[in-house]
């Protein structure tokens, strides 16, 4: 095959989850649903924490974050999805799938990070609940979030420096529905072992370490729940903790969902499908989760509508 230089690459096609137009119609319906969906329910969380003065802390605060991160992580795919069914067209430009690759990088970076940060939350409130307002003060939430911010960024220009190093072949097909790293990658004719490698280390460092960090904290507030006298004391402590526990699980159980199915099938097409688990599923549900198990969104909902 033949290669060509980045600068050279105009356009990448995006064939999608099925090339058979009789499903089209489907996929639209359901992914403008999900967006729907997501926008909404995050919409709704923002404008809930905002119009409520008693949920005006700093669980809160992380949560209103996580939902305007779920919403521009979605915006990021599923628009550009649904137009190019709309027009019947598959391609992106080559500016155009780099953008993409790099958001979905910073605000999937940022979710794992705001999980940490979550976690780190309920730490401090559960095992120093005395000392809660003092060290979850207004200036270490700012600074938590905007950490969290640089080092998704961090992780987001090392590997759109190491995109702009390789060069294409004439085949620039990606059975995908969005533009992905490793979709991208496996397109290039140049030898793409360092950045292989590149991608499992900055794996383990930027995803690694905050799931230490969540695991770490659970391992601290499970040994002093434990050390609660009465059950409706620990049933309290626990219930706290619950809509992020199923929020974290969602999240790293589809991502691991994910990296088990590209292993085992040799099928891109499964991959796909398996890829909007963990970039639109994990988003749509939050809000439920959060709303569902949490006796002041309720109440804030109940006031907001």
């Amino acid at each position: 095959m033949e290669a060509r230089n980045h600068t050279a690459v105009s356009e990448f096609l995006l064939l999608g989850l099925t090339e058979d137009p009789a499903l089209q119609p489907l996929i639209f319906s359901l992914f403008l649903s999900m967006y729907l969906v997501t926008i909404l329910g995050n919409l709704l969380i923002i404008l809930a924490v905002s119009s409520d003065s008693h949920l005006h802390t700093p669980m809160y605060f992380f949560l209103c974050n996580l939902s305007i991160n779920d919403i521009s992580l979605s915006t990021i795919i599923i628009p550009k999805m649904l137009v190019n069914i709309l027009r019947q067209d598959q391609s992106i430009s080559y500016m155009g799938c780099l953008s993409q690759v790099c958001f979905v990088i910073v605000f999937v970076g940022m979710e794992n990070c705001l999980l940490a940060v979550m976690a780190y939350d309920r730490y401090v409130a559960i095992c120093h609940p005395l000392r809660y307002t003092v060290l979850m003060n207004p200036c270490l939430c700012v600074l938590l979030v905007l950490v969290s911010l640089s080092i998704s960024t961090v992780d987001t220009l090392l590997h759109t420096l190491m995109v702009l190093q390789l060069s294409f072949c004439s085949d620039l097909e990606m059975p995908h529905f969005f533009c992905e790293l490793a979709q991208i990658i496996k397109l290039a004719c140049s030898d793409t072992f360092i950045e292989n490698i590149l991608i499992y280390i900055s794996f383990c460092i930027f995803a690694g370490v905050p799931l230490s960090g969540i695991i770490f904290s659970y391992i601290y507030i499970v040994s002093s729940v434990l050390r609660i006298p009465s059950s409706e004391g620990k049933h309290k402590a626990f219930s706290t903790c619950g809509s992020h526990l199923c929020v974290v699980s969602l999240f790293y159980g589809t991502a691991f969902g994910v990296y088990v199915s590209s292993s085992l099938t040799d099928s891109p097409r499964n991959s796909a499908v398996a890829s909007v688990m963990y970039t639109l599923v994990p988003q749509m549900l939050n809000p439920f989760i959060y709303s569902l198990r949490n006796r002041d969104m309720k109440e804030a909902f109940r006031k907001l509508l």
